[in-house]
């Protein structure tokens, strides 16, 4: 898979990463042979955490990932919410930083440019927590609007972005967002990642 449109198919290795986090990961890959469209629960904290984001929030620390970052792991969307995958520890470390940068952030002067726009609520799913996924195959069931893999798990150890990563990409959506124009681009076309450069 060389890049994601509006959706993507998880292919089998990524199903075998997704499964790895359960306790019965045969039992997932049996139900998703058996029903490809069939969202599943999987625990965090093992294989991933997921950090989870208001859905244009997300979109923007998403277009930062892979504008100007590192790229990302597994993205998807589910109800409304963005879900980026993170390593292991992610949840736990994220929103001590998040806090620390909001706090550094209160002495600054707007004039000076240090002064940035509100990161909103991110969720930190992590060891004891358990998220949705979408189905493996990628398409929007008419019952799940919204349910859909933008960067969808391709291998059986894809790389995983960690707190500080996650921290850098909220903050500069976080700053661009300050900065939106009331014009919109000049292209309105879907955004295509191109995961070749993903870790």
């Amino acid at each position: 898979m060389s890049s994601t449109r509006n959706s993507a198919a998880v292919t089998s290795d990524g199903a075998a990463w997704l499964a790895s986090a359960g306790t019965y990961p045969r039992s997932t890959l049996a139900l998703w042979e058996e029903h490809p469209e069939a969202p599943v629960v999987l625990p965090c904290g093992s294989a991933f955490d997921v950090v989870s984001a208001p859905s244009m929030f997300g979109r923007r620390m998403l277009d930062r990932l892979w504008g100007e970052g590192p790229g990302s792991g597994p993205v998807a969307e589910f109800r409304g919410r963005m879900l980026l995958f993170a390593s292991p520890g992610t949840a736990q470390r994220l929103p001590s930083l998040l806090e620390w940068e909001e706090w550094s952030a209160q002495g600054r002067d707007e004039r000076e440019g240090g002064r940035r726009g509100p990161i909103p609520p991110l969720l930190c799913h992590g060891t004891g927590d358990a998220v949705t996924v979408p189905a493996p195959c990628g398409t929007l069931s008419p019952g799940r609007s919204g349910s859909r893999w933008l960067v969808a798990p391709d291998t059986r150890q894809p790389w995983l972005p960690g707190p500080e990563v996650l921290l850098w990409a909220a903050v500069r959506a976080a700053r661009a967002a300050v900065r939106i124009s009331i014009f919109p681009p000049a292209d309105q076309g879907a955004k295509v990642y191109d995961v070749s450069r993903r870790r």
